[in-house]
């Protein structure tokens, strides 16, 4: 049987369950207990998360929290440098020391009028789609595979998915996230 690890945000605890159920008898999914938040809080778990794992894959995401802003603040809270950066770093650490295949997952879509109601900070859609376009630069300059859930949600109707919140999805929301998971991971493996 294979082994999987999935590393990410709250988006990832949501679509966890799915993915453990749609890969049963193929692969073990494990995944940290603690929500994996910005690039930077996963560059400082990496060992205990993913590089002193045994797993033939990673599947991973991380960029809300990035792009959080405070209410009246100028710059996100990792700034897109910082991020593009942290995820070469990750990957680079990744491929290194570890023989994993890696997939990383684009940051799901958000409702920024829905989110600032709900939520003490920011999240605006503009920063979702840049820190996605710097994630794919990256990744496609270094042949990394990459899972887009940004076009999931997107193509299946983001307001009818998302909670009031304007960034946490429906139960129906993540159970189609976690089979775009484990799609991307069958495919991999």
């Amino acid at each position: 049987m294979k082994n999987v690890i999935l590393v990410g945000d709250s988006i990832r605890i949501g679509y966890q369950d799915e993915v453990r159920a749609q890969l049963a008898g193929r692969a073990e999914v494990r995944t940290p207990e603690e929500n994996g938040l910005t690039s930077e809080n996963v560059l400082k778990h990496l060992d205990e998360w993913v590089i002193g794992r045994n797993a033939d894959l990673l599947h991973i995401n991380c960029g809300l929290h990035d792009l959080r802003r405070e209410f009246g603040a100028g710059t996100p809270a990792v700034p897109l440098d910082a991020y593009a950066d942290n995820m070469r770093t990750i990957i680079s650490r990744v491929r290194d020391e570890t023989d994993m295949q890696i997939v990383w997952a684009l940051t799901t879509p958000v409702n920024h009028l829905w989110h600032r109601q709900n939520k003490p900070f920011d999240r605006f859609e503009e920063d979702v789609e840049a820190y996605n376009d710097a994630a794919l630069s990256v990744a496609n300059a270094i042949g990394v595979t990459v899972n887009d859930l940004f076009s999931v949600i997107t193509a299946a109707g983001r307001d009818e998915l998302l909670l009031p919140d304007g960034v946490h999805f429906s139960p129906e929301g993540y159970k189609m996230l976690g089979q775009a998971v484990a799609d991307c991971i069958r495919r991999m493996l």
